[in-house]
């Protein structure tokens, strides 16, 4: 089994939006350090709360559809890194 620093993204995790769900609209790539991913997800979340405080304060949804994106790709990378983590 490999260490900690050479397992990568598996590049299997997609995030669908839409009726049907029949196009992905963005998937993490293979071969990110699961490491590195964790911690752009980690960094992620830290906007996706930023952008949603800031949202329900100044009333602004675009905000809030913002931080929703957002919060996907970052659980997109962590589920990629965890299948990563898993080989």
């Amino acid at each position: 089994m490999s260490s900690d620093d050479t397992r990568t993204t598996v590049g299997k995790t997609f995030f669908y939006q839409g009726e049907g769900h029949t196009h992905p609209l963005f998937c993490i790539a293979p071969g990110i350090p699961c490491q590195n991913a964790r911690e752009q997800a980690s960094e992620l979340m830290g906007y996706v709360r930023d952008l949603t405080i800031d949202g329900l304060m100044d009333n602004k949804p675009q905000l809030l559809w913002a931080s929703h994106y957002l919060s996907a790709l970052a659980k997109a990378l962590m589920d990629d890194a965890e299948l990563g983590m898993m080989r």
